[in-house]
């Protein structure tokens, strides 16, 4: 398993160590001794599942604290653009955002703590996407930004006209009147 650190603080790419021959494949997508050698301390509880067709966006969504949720997300079916946005007041890297690509090919997977409003759009006819999450759902606790805010300056890669929104993301606020918690300790 390749752990790599992305830009953004915490974030890291998990690439599982896949062993293919002519019957298919085997990895391990999650092994908590490995992340935790590398300094990666999560205790996941609660695993979602959803299916999508193309052009679905999902997000941008997270959870206030004291309900806040790391996600180790992947796609086990199809392809997504995977993003996510720094919204940790004092960081260094303040609303910027990473991108990536998971799709059922690469098996790459995200590890997105909190602080991090996370996204994504199906970029194939379907897709099925997994996540593990070390804190329960909480309604209360649940913001969103939206997706094409023009201050996050966010490329989704599919044409506007092919994004598909549930009525809850179609109303998410802008980052100015979006309501969050996390403030950056480095």
């Amino acid at each position: 398993m390749k752990i790599t650190p992305t830009p953004l603080k915490d974030l890291f790419i998990i690439e599982p160590a896949v062993f293919s021959d002519n019957r298919g494949f085997f990895f391990e997508s999650y092994n908590a001794a490995k992340l935790e050698a590398a300094g990666i301390h999560y205790n996941f509880i609660q695993d979602n599942h959803s299916k999508s067709s193309y052009g679905v966006l999902r997000g941008l969504h997270y959870q206030n604290n004291p309900h806040a949720q790391t996600k180790l997300v992947r796609v086990t079916e199809g392809k997504v653009l995977d993003v996510v946005v720094d919204i940790r007041k004092n960081s260094p890297t303040f609303l910027q955002h990473f991108s990536l690509e998971l799709s059922d090919e690469n098996k790459l997977q995200l590890l997105i703590p909190p602080g991090y409003a996370h996204g994504f759009v199906v970029l194939s006819e379907t897709c099925e996407f997994l996540y593990k999450c070390d804190n329960y759902y909480n309604k209360s606790s649940e913001g969103g930004i939206a997706y094409n805010d023009p201050s996050l300056n966010i490329d989704w890669v599919i044409p506007q006209s092919d994004i598909i929104l549930s009525e809850k993301d179609s109303l998410n606020p802008t980052v100015e009147n979006a309501d969050f918690n996390f403030i950056y300790n480095s």
